[in-house]
């Protein structure tokens, strides 16, 4: 029988070979598994940031009116079995190896990717614990996203913002149009984009494909208490609260259960507090404004320190510059877990920062790092990817997600 760790060494390798688009490969490995996506209701929640806070929301408000909700995000901070939650529950590690073990025949025939792996499992496993509707968080892009085989009963897509341009191209509009891909035929699809040519662009491309769309106020859950923290979850509440509010009969939530779902929702990485410890998985500059808000509206006791660590494919210098606006020191590493070819240039960005004389300091072991942030400041960020949070969460004790 295979085991978990098995099952890693399997999937893991496959996130080497790049973003592999297209929808065959992930139709097939469900086609093996019986089609389990068909067994119970979704929600597809695309978009640049926010997505993620946006399907967590809205999972803890159809909970909270009594259904049995499975989510799917990515990606995963400490440990795989994250991904995939029903409940609040992850999925087990016996589970994962089962699926995998299933799927792997087909998997090598097809090469097929870890994102479509893992999300042909993800949909397994909601299907064999029974869920009545699943949550699902668009990959990357969104039309040849491999989560877009589902049938959803609602669509919503979160601001647009520059991202994996080598995928997706410089253009905001070019990549909105990829994200609107998840619309479909005769199904509400709904955006809080606060750009007006950006939302033309949606509504042009979801009227393409027959779907209803409507411009969500990002205001829209004004005067509701939310789990999550920081002014920019206000939008994604209110995708959330509009997403709920389309679907049909059983599957639509009551103003209590709104509510109630919003005031529980929680989602490890974003403006995380844990004692004098605050994690936020910002990685790009749009989430690290949001970051910078949610700071200024909820500071924290100084002096703050920053650990960051930021994929050198990313706009790594306005993201600095914005967060240098924010903290005491910029306390520069590098995760760990990082790919080898992703990962930033210490020197660099420490020249970087000297020359705009923004205080900083490099620590090459990030083990030291999070000890010279602790050791000093106040309070600890650690910011500039998911890599960098969840391998922070990693080395503290107690901290991790599942932990």
């Amino acid at each position: 029988m295979r085991s978990f760790a098995d099952a890693c060494r399997f999937l893991f390798p496959r996130t080497a070979g790049g973003i592999k688009w297209g929808l065959e490969t992930t139709g097939a490995l469900l086609g093996v598994l019986g089609h389990p996506e068909r067994h119970y209701a979704t929600v597809h929640v695309g978009g640049t940031n926010g997505k993620g806070s946006t399907a967590a929301m809205l999972a803890a408000i159809l909970r909270a009116a009594g259904l049995r909700v499975g989510l799917y995000t990515s990606p995963h901070l400490v440990s795989f079995c994250e991904r995939i939650q029903v409940d609040g529950v992850a999925v087990a590690e016996a589970a994962v190896a089962a699926w995998v073990a299933r799927l792997e025949e087909v998997a090598l025939a097809r090469q097929a990717s870890f994102f479509e792996i893992t999300t042909a499992v993800a949909f397994a496993d909601f299907a064999a614990r029974g869920v009545d509707v699943a949550v699902i968080e668009v990959g990357l892009g969104g039309r040849l996203d491999a989560t877009n085989v589902i049938a959803p009963l609602a669509c919503g897509v979160t601001r647009i913002a520059l991202e994996h341009t080598d995928y997706l191209g410089d253009s905001l509009e070019g990549i909105a149009r990829e994200k609107a891909g998840i619309a479909k035929p005769g199904v509400p699809f709904l955006t809080t984009e606060p750009n007006d040519a950006l939302a033309a662009v949606l509504a042009a491309e979801a009227r393409v494909l027959g779907a209803e769309f409507m411009r969500v106020d990002p205001a829209g859950a004004a005067g509701l208490e939310l789990g999550l923290v920081g002014p920019h979850q206000r939008a994604n509440a209110a995708l959330a609260v509009a997403l709920a509010q389309q679907l049909p009969g059983r599957f639509r939530p009551d103003e209590g259960a709104i509510a109630l779902g919003l005031k529980a929702a929680r989602l490890p990485g974003r403006f995380d507090r844990r004692g004098r410890w605050l994690f936020d998985v910002a990685h790009n500059p749009d989430g690290m404004r949001a970051l910078v808000a949610a700071l200024a509206g909820s500071p924290p006791p100084r002096p703050v320190f920053a650990v960051v660590s930021i994929l050198r494919d990313k706009a790594w210098r306005e993201m600095l510059a914005l967060l240098a606006s924010a903290v005491d020191l910029l306390v520069l590493t590098r995760a760990p877990s990082a790919p080898e070819g992703r990962a930033w240039s210490l020197e660099l960005a420490a020249a970087w920062a000297r020359g705009q004389g923004i205080p900083a300091r490099v620590e090459g072991d990030f083990g030291n790092a999070l000890h010279v942030a602790c050791a000093t400041a106040r309070t600890v960020l650690v910011t500039g990817s998911f890599h960098t949070v969840g391998d922070a969460m990693a080395c503290l004790p107690g901290l991790a997600p599942l932990g």
